[in-house]
């Protein structure tokens, strides 16, 4: 277990109500779910499946989610936007 930063960005930040929040956790899918559980907001379910998840600045696959860490852990949550 360590500790895993999650950063939200623009819609993400907005459904989470805060920028960046911290979650002891084995995974980040962990940490993840235990945000989802602490918000119980089915809005917050919807934006965060919707994000990209960037762990220490490289797009996450699903496998990259379960991994489990060890060491601190940034994880950015980018919901889509438009131009890019």
């Amino acid at each position: 277990m360590t500790t895993i930063t999650l950063q939200f960005w623009a819609g993400a930040r907005a459904a989470a109500g805060v920028a960046r929040e911290e979650w002891a956790a084995g995974s980040v899918g962990e940490a993840l779910d235990l945000a989802r559980a602490a918000r119980a907001d089915p809005r917050f379910d919807r934006v965060v499946a919707m994000c990209s998840i960037l762990i220490d600045g490289t797009v996450a696959k699903p496998d990259d989610l379960a991994r489990p860490r060890t060491e601190p852990v940034l994880a950015e949550v980018l919901p889509p936007f438009a131009g890019g």
